[in-house]
């Protein structure tokens, strides 16, 4: 049941991705970021009592609420690095660079955790670096610095968002996933609003068009819906496994891209999707 809830996650982050891009065209993306989390915090909290888990909030020992915190924090960095990148980049090229988590993952869960890396795993890391690598490309349109800019956001987003699997995952192995979840979401809340205000972006908010508002909201459903999957998946399954199925969400983002923004792969990109869902699938074995 765990690779259907990994597989579940990534059909819904790849949703988060185009959703995401369609709010932050004309809306700040660290203001986008907080209202999605509102809807992200609500949408947890519900599946909590609808599980009936909300009991065992008093049971949580303090090392699980320490991890679920630095997870949080680690997930709040990580979507303010990518939806930045977003906001700056063609989604086809930011996602395939926010989704080298997997690599980062996998060595972590190997070092930190003590999974096993067989022969079939190595190939799939080497395959999915390498086809991250081919699907970089520079935008034609945009000046130097901004062209940077993008990769540099999208390499924060998946640094962060490795260790965000890490420590999630240590996080939830004494508590039911839906809180887990909750209680980790109330953490990015709270970083997402602070960076709001910090960055002086309050004012920001009563510009959100009503029209992108709908798309923002949708997001953090989606976003909802993927985490919920991602860490039931990561509670009952080895995360240098969860992590990767995971990421297959790029085949539906790029899917998405093409048919939404017309965003177009080229050969060498293609060439690279190719290489990182064929390591991605190694990864299974």
């Amino acid at each position: 049941m765990w690779a259907l809830y990994a597989f579940g996650s990534a059909l819904f982050a790849g949703l988060t991705a185009v959703l995401a891009k369609c709010s932050i065209r004309k809306t700040d993306s660290t203001v986008a970021t907080a209202i999605r989390t509102i809807v992200v915090l609500i949408f947890s909290w519900v599946m909590v009592f609808l599980a009936g888990s909300q009991s065992q909030l008093s049971a949580l020992s303090g090392r699980t609420l320490l991890f679920l915190i630095l997870s949080g924090l680690a997930t709040g960095a990580s979507w303010l690095c990518y939806f930045h990148a977003l906001q700056i980049g063609d989604i086809n090229k930011v996602v395939p660079v926010d989704k080298s988590s997997t690599v980062l993952t996998i060595l972590l869960a190997v070092i930190f955790l003590h999974e096993s890396l067989s022969l079939a795993k190595g190939a799939g890391v080497v395959l999915i670096a390498a086809g991250t690598y081919l699907m970089i490309e520079k935008k034609q349109s945009d000046g130097a610095a901004k062209k940077a800019a993008w990769l540099w956001y999208a390499l924060g987003s998946a640094v962060f968002a490795s260790l965000t699997a890490i420590l999630g995952k240590v996080g939830i192995s004494g508590v039911e996933s839906n809180l887990g979840t909750a209680i980790r979401t109330g953490v990015v809340l709270v970083m997402s609003w602070m960076m709001v205000f910090d960055t002086g972006k309050g004012a920001k908010l009563r510009e959100v068009p009503k029209s992108k508002l709908g798309f923002i909201c949708l997001s953090g459903l989606a976003t909802g819906g993927s985490w919920l999957c991602y860490y039931k998946a990561l509670q009952d399954g080895p995360a240098s496994v969860v992590a990767p199925i995971d990421k297959l969400s790029i085949l539906v983002t790029i899917l998405f891209s093409w048919r939404v923004f017309h965003e177009k792969l080229t050969k060498k990109s293609a060439a690279g999707l190719v290489a990182v869902v064929g390591g991605t699938l190694l990864m299974l074995l």
